[in-house]
Parts: structure tokens; sequence; C-alpha cells
């Protein structure tokens, strides 16, 4: 699979965005006729330094009713390789002198990369005991997640007695047919491992979160572990369109690409947004970019796409040491903290265990060949020991299938809406102290609580009305008798909510209300185009990576990268904007310039 002009910045958050306010400040005119404007920052980039006969792989974006005119303007100009009716889209090879003319008609929003997707996975470790499920507060044989059926989208699922599966469809080499399957690279299959294994009498030494629930593989990834954007965005859209007949509840999603324009316009963040819409939960890796891989330094601004997307629960990852306790759980430095490049969104929503967690692994997998120390084989078994924002999304989403399972059974057999679960999950999770809001949500997530929350609420209750029979006690017990306090706040649309509100059916918590930029968290921090940081230190002493987050001090002026003094970042001091509402508020004629990173 050829990844052409593209393929060396899967990783690099920066080389996507290091060229400057000048490139990247023309984003505000999306929407313009210029056609300049409406190609992705990566694209921009390409059409100064590419041949112009050389061909790249684009998903260019309509605007509404205007598909079939873009279709045919696409296929004069190169050649259509997938249509995407959801997002109104199509995909295709078109050489770069034309990106320009392209992008600049009237009935064409956008214009992307195809940019390729990997597996999320950081790094490896060593086999030891698992303590997963105490941790979360889970029974090693509660038959949680019961029913719920989970799409895998990933490298695929190896054939392995242990992860059973329901059906398995092969968007790589067969179109999305319907194929016996099998996992040639090994990550689907850890993470499908971490979701749901086989409940019998056999040493299951690494149980799942949700062994009850049921999967459906789609496999998006190559034997590389990469893939295209395009072909993710098929999966979503069969996902979609075969909901009820294959009743998925839930969408994993273990893998991304740096985010190169605003969510608005990008094409997956869209294709997921479409999938809430349709009342499918999508679960998103947050990403591996919290850490700078030469220094070691922890930085801020690394989500990845489609984590940037906000109906999504995005989950970064945390290192519980391998041990029960919550005390000496720390964020994973290689997890990405918000905000969003573009947008200024608040990301991750929560964190779930992600350093070291053992599942299953495709023994003769990509994965497995390559690091055999790194493997361990009992009977015809072989585990593996992964590090990566993508094992934390798997651990949540195994959480997520147990909530809409308690749900169920409380509210007659009737599914939570995503945004319930999104809401529970939040609400219940377990702050971690002296841990900012943009490196750890709303907490790390608490199964248990979780559980106990969605089985006390009965969805069918009228609005306004009182969800709960009795009370809930705010708290959890672990195994080892600690006490776990719920962070008890949700951030939901422009305002937060705080306690007894999550104890009563609002219409926030409806199918068709979309988690917005515009977010209050707490009485002094409002997010959204323009982001006011409140009296708590937020940034620290850590840089954001890169020099595209910009700022400007209460008089006005601009500032950005080494300009902006990131130990006193107070709520009088600094008012942060989105790249494109700061750029938006100065004069046509300020000149702007951003030092190397």
């Amino acid at each position: 699979m050829q990844m052409r002009f593209f393929s060396a910045l899967v990783f690099v958050i920066v080389a996507a965005t290091n060229a400057g306010p000048h490139a990247a400040g023309s984003r505000s005119q999306r929407s313009t006729r210029h056609g300049h404007a409406k190609l992705d920052k990566y694209l921009q980039d390409v059409e100064r330094h590419a041949s112009f006969r050389d061909a790249v792989r684009v998903i260019v974006t309509a605007r509404k009713g205007a598909s079939d005119k873009v279709k045919s303007a696409v296929w004069s100009a190169g050649a259509i390789v997938h249509e995407h009716k959801s997002i109104d889209a199509v995909t295709a090879e078109v050489p770069i002198g034309h990106l320009r003319a392209l992008a600049a008609r009237d009935d064409v929003l956008a214009v992307s990369v195809d940019a390729p997707v990997h597996a999320g996975g950081d790094s490896l470790g060593t086999l030891a005991d698992n303590t997963l499920l105490a941790t979360l507060g889970l029974k090693d044989k509660t038959d949680v997640g019961h029913d719920v059926v989970v799409a895998v989208l990933d490298s695929g699922i190896v054939n392995h007695g242990q992860i059973p599966i329901t059906a398995f469809y092969d968007f790589v080499n067969s179109g999305g047919l319907k194929v016996k399957q099998y996992d040639d690279y090994g990550h689907g299959t850890h993470v499908a491992g971490m979701i749901k294994n086989k409940d019998d009498k056999s040493d299951a030494r690494y149980r799942s979160v949700a062994h009850g629930s049921k999967l459906i593989g789609m496999k998006v990834l190559a034997g590389d572990g990469s893939g295209y954007t395009s072909t993710v965005i098929d999966a979503i859209e069969f996902a979609i369109a075969n909901k009820e007949k294959l009743k998925i509840a839930v969408i994993n999603l273990s893998l991304g690409h740096p985010i190169y324009e605003p969510a608005a316009t990008d094409p997956l963040v869209q294709a997921v947004e479409r999938a809430v819409d349709a009342g499918i939960v999508v679960v998103v890796a947050a990403g591996n970019e919290g850490m700078n891989r030469q220094t070691g330094e922890v930085g801020y601004g690394g989500i990845t796409s489609p984590a940037n997307a906000p109906s999504a629960i995005t989950v970064g990852a945390v290192d519980t040491k391998n041990t029960v306790t919550r005390l000496d759980d720390e964020v994973a430095p290689f997890s990405s903290r918000g905000p969003t490049w573009f947008d200024g969104y608040a990301k991750p929503d929560v964190v779930a265990p992600g350093r070291r967690v053992v599942s299953f692994m495709a023994s003769d997998s990509q994965l497995s060949r390559r690091y055999p120390q790194w493997t361990a084989t009992t009977d015809t078994r072989t585990y593996m020991a992964l590090s990566g924002s993508s094992m934390a999304a798997a651990v949540a989403t195994g959480v997520v299938a147990d909530i809409i399972d308690a749900s169920r059974h409380a509210s007659g057999g009737d599914s939570p809406s995503p945004n319930l679960v999104k809401a529970i999950l939040e609400f219940t999770a377990v702050k971690l102290p002296n841990v900012d809001v943009l490196t750890q949500g709303a907490g790390s997530i608490n199964a248990a609580g979780a559980i106990a929350l969605a089985d006390a609420i009965d969805t069918r209750e009228q609005v306004s009305s009182p969800w709960l029979a009795v009370g809930v006690m705010p708290s959890t017990t672990l195994v080892n008798g600690e006490v776990l306090t719920w962070a008890q706040h949700v951030v939901w649309g422009d305002h937060l909510v705080w306690g007894e509100h999550i104890y009563f059916n609002e219409p926030a918590w409806g199918l068709h209300v979309v988690w917005g930029a515009h977010i209050v968290w707490g009485d002094h921090v409002v997010w959204g185009d323009h982001v006011v940081w409140g009296d708590a230190l937020v940034w620290g002493t850590h840089l954001v990576w890169g020099e595209n987050v910009l700022a400007y001090d209460a008089n006005g002026t601009l500032l950005y990268g080494n300009q902006i003094d990131w130990r006193n970042v107070t709520a009088d001091h600094v008012v942060w904007g989105s790249l494109d509402s700061t750029l938006n508020a100065l004069d046509a004629s300020t000149t702007l310039w951003s030092p190397v990173f």
C-alpha cells in the first residue's frame, strides 16, 4: 500500500503545524472562494513543495445538496476511489496541480488529505499479574456488558478461541465484505481481548472488561498497522448503515492521525459525529504525542484526529503501576494532552489504564514476530503487554459496554444515548490529584461506579423528572478497601453540570444534542473560540508543542510561543483563542511570525 508523499508525517504533530501562523492563519477563510484557503494544512504544504503532476489522495467534501456536481468535477480532475455519502464526500487521487481549482469551487466545502492512520500502541513491556479489573472495581467472574455489540475498527481480530466474534468485515483487502477473521498485525487482537474474551473454566489470566459483550471486527489497518482515513470512514459508514441489523452500540477507534484542519471540516471527525448522531457511542484514543521523544519533556496540544471530535469519548492513558490502589496512578507521559489544534477543544474527556496492559496477541502477527521477547505463550494462548492510548481506549470501550448493559437492565431494555453514557463515565470518574484538566479530562474512569450509577437511572422517566428511585452514594469501594470519590461533574454545552443535575432527565442528555466547543469548566475557565484560564495554573512550566497555539494579553497584544510567560497564566493575564478566531480578531495588515520549534 503506497503512502506517497505523506508517509513520513504519521506521528509528527509539529511537522504539520510548524509553518507558522501565516499558512495556518488562512484556515479562517476556508469558506471563501479562494482555493488555497480550503485546502487543509498538509495539502497547502504539498502544493508549495511537490510537483504539480504528482498525484495525492484527497477527500473532497461537498456542500449540502452539491454532491453530484462535486463528484463530476472530481471525476474530471482525477480518479475516484471511495464515495462517502454520510458526510457528502469522495476520496480521489488528484494531480497536485488540480487541487487549488477544485477547492475554489463554490460547491466544495473543503479538500483534505486522505491521511494515513496508524494503530496507537506506543511501547511494549514485560508480563505481570493482571490488576486491571481490580483497579476498575470489577470482579473477575461478573457478567458485564451482556449482549452489547462493539465494533472494533482496527487491524483485525485473530481466529482465537478466547476471543469469539459475531462477524468480521475486511475493508483493506476485500472491500468491506464479510470474510473469515484474521489479524496480520496483531494490534486489533490486543484491543479486542481487553474488551471481551471467552468466559470459560480455563485459565484466562487476563480477563476482559466486558466479557459478556459481542464483538464485530472491521479490518481498516493493513499488516504494518497503517491505513487510510477513507478506509476508516467507509467502515464507520457501514456501521451506521447496519446499526439496527447488527445491533451495533459502540465503536472503538484505537487509531488516529495528526490534526490538519478544524473539526468542522475534518472528514474523519465528521464521520464520527454522524455515528454518534445515529446513536452509536464512539470511543477514541487521544494519541501518544504527549511527550517529546527526544528530550522526554511532557507537552500539550498533542491530541490526534478523530480524538478532536466533540461527540466522541476521547481517552488518555493512565499508568496504574500494575497495582490495585489508585494512590500511585499517574497519567502516562506519552498520553496526548489538550487543547486540540485549530479549535482549542478541551480533550481528553477521561483517562484509563493504558500502560503495560496485557491482552491476547495473534501468535503469527507482525507484532509477535517482531518482538518475541515481549510475548508469552501458554498452551494455545499468546499474550503481550502493550502501552498506548489505544489500550486505554479499549479499556474505556469495555466500560462503556458495561454502562449500556446496566442502563438497559434499569430501563426495560432501552439503550442510553451516547451523551448520557459519556456523562455517566465523566461523573463517576476519579480525579487524579495535582493533574490539570487538559491532561486527565474529568478523571480516571471508575467502572464499578459507572455501572452502579447506570443501573440506578431509569431513562424512561419524563424529561426534567428524577431518574433515581433511590439515592446513589457518589463513591466506590475497591476490593482493597480503598474508597474512590466520584468527580461529580460533567462538561456539557455552555454550562457545567454539578452534583444532583445528573440525577434528573435533562434535555441535554438527548440523542441529538452535540457536545460543543463552548464549555464552561467551573466558575473561572471558559472554553470555546476564546479560552479564559481560571485561577488554577493549568500549563505549569510545560510548553505547548509547536508555536501555533496563540494567545493575546488583556491589552490585546498578540502572544505566541516563547513570548508567553507559561508560569504566570491566569484569568487576568492571558485570554486564549483558537488559531482561527485569534487571527480573525486581528487587523488584516498585521504581520505575524513564529520561531521554529
